[in-house]
């Protein structure tokens, strides 16, 4: 991500207004995506405490190990560090910069460790969680969020077009989970998170973990992977099928790609993210395979894989232009195989959902 210190400022500066609206002292922040987003530092989960202290009236500071330094300065121009050493009680550094009185919100990063220090350290506080405040603002993505977005997603798009080459019959899962990386590497990812890769009946397990199965003629194959470029994350499946697929196949693909359809149809301005859901489960379920439906129909995306908002059931929030999620309804049959179909969407400036990976969506079929 281009470091522009403007950019995190007013991140900051929403972040604080939130805070203030709900009556918070302050919010902590350590390592993780919040952090990135609201200081444009990345860096490790560790012992040594780094934590953002970023108070209801807009004051920042960032309390980081002195040997971390370098790092966060170039990483985080203009932002006030507090530096401590091996010696000192970072705990005591970081309590030391929260305004007396109110709750404080930490961010659900944070090591049980250190929060429960701090509430040793601060016992007459009340804490809370810093999601309602950060949350908000990163489901809502801005210009250059969105273009890095669509950038990472083209790219599995053409990782995914070179995958359809491979040879899948007679190879074990494994070995094309590892080509599948590759071909990412090669299509620009800075790193690859993940690689399922469910053939026949596991392709009926959801988050099946790609093993040594050997991929057989006339099996249906779930491919779904992604990872991340310049920070953002892509995620995408497909499902492919090894030789003619069965009638059978190509109904339940049929169903789901239909259901995927309605989904899009449905993810509007002011539309709440359940009714999305609802919309693509209708067409399942009126396909009869609505038993086989198992997970919502999809997750928002960005720094993380998963985050705010979430299609599913019970959440009635309502859709807003610049949020970014996925639309993946999926049909499971245990211990036959299983569909899947999976795009990046955003709500662009017309309220509309567009999807941003565009590569075939048919049943391909593969040698």
């Amino acid at each position: 991500m281009p470091i522009d210190a403007t950019v995190f400022r007013s991140r900051r500066d929403r972040a604080a207004q939130r805070a203030r609206s709900r009556d918070l002292a302050a919010l902590l922040v350590t390592p993780g995506s919040d952090l990135a987003y609201l200081t444009g530092h990345r860096i490790h989960e560790s012992e040594r405490l780094t934590c953002l202290v970023l108070t209801a009236d807009g004051s920042a500071t960032l309390v980081v190990p002195e040997l971390e330094a370098p790092r966060a300065r170039a990483a985080a121009p203009g932002l006030e560090l507090r530096l401590w050493s091996e010696t000192e009680d970072p705990i005591a550094a970081a309590a030391a910069l929260v305004p007396r009185g109110r709750a404080i919100a930490v961010g659900e990063r944070m090591w049980a460790s250190f929060l429960l220090r701090l509430q040793a350290t601060l016992p007459d506080r009340t804490f809370c969680p810093a999601a309602p405040v950060v949350a908000p603002l990163r489901a809502i993505k801005d210009a250059s969020e969105l273009a890095a977005l669509r950038a990472v997603a083209q790219s599995a798009d053409r990782a995914y077009t070179r995958v359809r080459e491979l040879v899948f019959e007679g190879r074990t899962e494994r070995e094309v989970g590892a080509d599948i990386a590759a071909l990412l590497g090669e299509e620009g990812h800075d790193e690859v998170t993940f690689t399922i890769v469910g053939s026949g009946p596991n392709g009926a397990s959801p988050h099946h973990n790609a093993g040594e199965r050997r991929i057989a003629r006339g099996d249906a194959i779930v491919l779904d992977f992604g990872g991340t470029m310049a920070w953002y994350c892509s995620d995408i499946t497909r499902t492919v099928h090894v030789g003619p697929p069965s009638a059978e196949t190509v109904r339940v693909h049929d169903a789901v790609r239909k259901a995927q359809e309605a989904g899009y149809k449905a993810a509007r301005e002011g539309v709440a993210a359940q009714d999305v859901d609802a919309a693509a489960r209708t067409v399942i379920d009126e396909a009869g395979y609505g038993t086989y439906f198992i997970h919502r129909l999809g997750h928002g995306i960005g720094l993380d894989g998963h985050e705010d908002p979430y299609l599913v059931r019970g959440n009635s929030e309502p859709l807003v232009p610049g949020m970014a999620f996925s639309i993946e309804p999926g049909i499971y049959l245990p211990g036959k195989f299983g569909v899947r179909i999976e795009d990046i969407a955003v709500l662009n400036d017309k309220g509309v959902a567009e999807p941003l990976n565009e590569v075939d969506r048919s049943l391909a079929v593969v040698s």
